[in-house]
């Protein structure tokens, strides 16, 4: 498989051109070398075996990945999570200077005829990329997400800015006890992320994981009207670690999460996919691209659930993603701000860390 490389002090970035993922990123701290995404155990293993129909996407599941669609596709033939995330991509240029890079890449497949564009930037002294998607031309409408996926060793915390609801969709992943277990409530709501209703009638708090054993989830988290920024932060206990994900709320009003902790015992998943939250954000139904598209429960109540295409538009969507060691005595994250140099990290304890980070680059994703 083709993987391109890039380093810009602390980050380096791979990419598996195949199907358009994020292959590994590092990010250097002190003595530290940090590794805040994930990759499936299978794909490394060139002696693997794959059921008839698995797609690439999950034969190459790794790090981090576009969606357009999310989910099902079930309007423009092309496998889950669309092409994107299943097929190839031209390497197209380095742009270096002035203590920036940034490398293109473009999927040799159009999604509903748009020409489909991925940037990575990577800023000298930034424990952070600065990742865009754009959508050129096309015709109709399409969902879409980034697919940060984090590993725990150990289980840690999730923390998030604020959410209207937190809410399953009507399905659970692994309804057929002879091939996996989901332990969610589906469908259910709640405003409240430490309480989330459980299928048997408990509650489960989410901002800590794992939640459980043995188990596959999805939930939709609806991004508070007027959030000035969106952002994730999983704190790994084993890994003494903060994994950040940002994004601007009102191009990417939800975060989905999935959870897989051993909960698909089919190849090839084999019970061995465990420890793993992807933190999806993006304007998606979580029921696919048909959903998306038509008249839902989010867009009902004003939520966008997929972006308008059109032959002379051209659509943005741009997503910070990166990593911190976590500092002795810090305790919990309590809130995420934004200053004109840099990122704060408030803690419930009273305390606050500031990181390098590009305050612009949210703020600059036109939909014209």
């Amino acid at each position: 498989m083709a993987i391109v490389s890039f380093d810009l002090d602390p980050v380096s970035i791979s990419i598996d051109l195949s199907v358009g993922h994020i292959a590994e990123l590092r990010i250097r701290e002190g003595g530290r070398m940090l590794s805040p995404l994930h990759r499936a155990p299978w794909v490394d293993n060139p002696t693997a075996g794959f059921p008839d129909g698995t797609p690439p996407n999950v034969q190459r599941l790794s790090g981090d990945f576009l969606c357009a669609p999310f989910g099902r596709n079930d309007v423009e033939p092309a496998p889950s999570h669309g092409w994107p995330a299943n097929s190839a991509w031209d390497h197209i240029e380095t742009i270096g200077g002035e203590g920036r890079l940034t490398a293109v890449f473009r999927l040799q497949k159009t999604v509903m005829g748009a020409t489909v564009e991925k940037r990575i930037t990577l800023i000298a002294g930034h424990p952070f990329i600065y990742q865009e998607h754009s959508f050129s031309g096309g015709v109709g409408a399409v969902s879409a997400a980034h697919h940060v996926m984090v590993h725990m060793a150990d289980g840690g915390d999730l923390a998030v800015s604020p959410k209207l609801s937190a809410q399953t969709p009507p399905d659970a992943l692994e309804a057929d006890p002879a091939r996996g277990r989901s332990i969610l409530a589906y469908p259910a709501r709640t405003a409240d992320l430490a309480a989330f209703p459980l299928a048997n009638g408990a509650m489960a708090d989410l901002t800590n994981y794992p939640v459980a054993e043995n188990h596959e989830d999805f939930l939709t988290l609806v991004e508070m009207p007027g959030n000035p920024l969106g952002w994730s932060v999983v704190s790994r206990k084993a890994e003494q670690d903060r994994i950040i994900v940002l994004k601007r709320p009102d191009v990417l009003p939800v975060t989905m999460l999935w959870m897989s902790n051993g909960g698909r015992d089919y190849a090839p998943w084999s019970g061995r996919h465990t420890g793993v939250l992807g933190i999806e954000d993006g304007r998606a139904s979580a029921s696919g691209h048909a959903d998306s598209v038509r008249e839902n429960e989010l867009n009902r109540a004003g939520i966008p659930t997929a972006f308008d295409l059109a032959s002379q538009r051209r659509i943005v969507m741009r997503q910070v993603v990166g990593a911190c060691a976590a500092g002795q005595g810090e305790g919990r994250l309590g809130d995420v701000s934004m200053q004109d140099d840099g990122l704060i990290l408030h803690f419930c304890t009273g305390g606050a860390r500031k990181l390098a980070c590009d305050q612009e680059f949210l703020s600059g994703q036109p939909i014209r």
